[in-house]
């Protein structure tokens, strides 16, 4: 009889379980703020808020990297956290480790990688229902894949990340690389569109696989190009883009511009300012794009600077237009997750931190609950 009632358990919860889960959402299906920003550090979350989520907005999008050699669940499930609290819908984008002998290169990512990668994410309580993840960046250029780019390669990559992923969760958002929208077909490169056809005849019907498509919508040549100026390695390249891959996948792929942006060395901010205003009432106004996330937040030293919305700690000019424009308040489908109150000193909780990776309690809804109650007093 024990038998019996424990295998009736077993079985019970199973259902119970599964009714539980999710698929994803389409993102427009619910009003949705496209204003985001890409930044670096999970530190840099508070005050991005403040910018893309200003006159009128709210639950605006960030980009965010996470390394293969970064998967501290304290750092990152703070991370989700500190979103949910600041209403920010985060989209993360896988990245590898540099490669120890060619440091001029990311190392090419493997199936124990992606593995890795999808039991963590998955080990974390997200903001949303939606769980936005770009699998790797612009890998039509050799440095960002072991020195030698390979669209066969990476439609492996991919196929295998969209079945890791989703055996998870169905709430797995899978977004397709973004690319360098400049390259040229060469030792060093692919032309993007050279790269989307061979992976499609590397792996036919790779792109009907994923949920959406990144772009790197930067005004090329030279990250200069007026925002006005409408061609396939411009601020427009994401429309190149989608016409190409939304033939290949039979279906209209929602967009993410995940980074974008003007070189201040070349252009003012007042000018950047002006572009921006144009660029999101005239370009990026497109139906099928969901967030744009310029390109970078916040840069101390080194060549992004150039592209920093924060110089020195100050709010540059391009900021402030940026956050001038009007928004809408954005309202995304939520998960039941409640954040714990804040405490006053974090650091000493992750230094104090033992828990066990990927790990985490579950959590049986009150239907559940009752029924488990009332078999146990049988």
């Amino acid at each position: 009889m024990k038998k019996i009632l424990s295998l009736f358990i077993i079985i019970l919860l199973f259902f119970l379980l599964k009714t539980n889960s999710y698929a994803i959402y389409d993102p427009h299906s619910v009003a949705n703020n496209e204003f985001g920003i890409h930044i670096l550090f999970p530190e840099e979350l508070n005050d991005a808020s403040e910018l893309v989520n200003s006159n009128g907005g709210d639950w605006g999008y960030i980009t965010i990297p996470i390394q293969s050699g970064d998967k501290d669940l304290v750092k990152w499930q703070n991370f989700m956290d500190d979103c949910k609290r600041k209403h920010l819908i985060p989209i993360l984008r896988l990245a590898t480790q540099g490669d120890y002998f060619n440091t001029s290169s990311w190392d090419i990512p493997d199936y124990g990688d992606v593995m890795d990668f999808a039991n963590f994410l998955n080990s974390l309580n997200w903001p949303t229902k939606n769980r936005y993840v770009i699998i790797y960046n612009e890998v039509n250029r050799n440095d960002e894949w072991g020195g030698s780019a390979s669209p066969a390669q990476y439609a492996d990559i991919l196929d295998y990340a969209t079945k890791v992923f989703k055996d998870r969760s169905p709430d797995f958002f899978i977004i397709s690389a973004g690319m360098d929208n400049a390259a040229a077909n060469s030792d060093s490169a692919y032309n993007e569109y050279t790269f989307f056809r061979e992976m499609e005849n590397s792996d036919p019907g790779i792109f009907s696989k994923i949920d959406g498509m990144a772009s790197h919508s930067y005004p090329n040549p030279g990250f200069s190009m007026p925002a006005s100026y409408l061609t396939s390695q411009s601020i427009y390249s994401f429309n190149y883009e989608k016409n190409l891959l939304d033939y290949f996948a039979g279906k209209t792929l929602p967009v993410f511009i995940t980074e974008t942006g003007w070189d201040s060395s070349k252009i003012s901010d007042s000018t950047q300012s002006q572009y921006y205003q144009y660029a999101f009432s005239n370009v990026w106004n497109d139906p099928d794009i969901v967030a744009v996330t310029p390109f970078i937040f916040s840069a101390s030293q080194g060549p992004f600077t150039n592209f920093s919305f924060i110089n020195a700690g100050q709010k540059t000019q391009k900021y402030e237009a940026y956050k001038s424009i009007p928004k809408v308040k954005g309202e995304p489908q939520l998960t039941d997750y409640n954040p714990p109150p804040l405490k006053l000193n974090k650091v000493e909780e992750n230094r104090s931190f033992k828990g066990i990776p990927f790990l985490k309690p579950i959590q049986l809804n009150t239907q559940t609950k009752t029924v488990l109650k009332w078999l146990l007093k049988i």
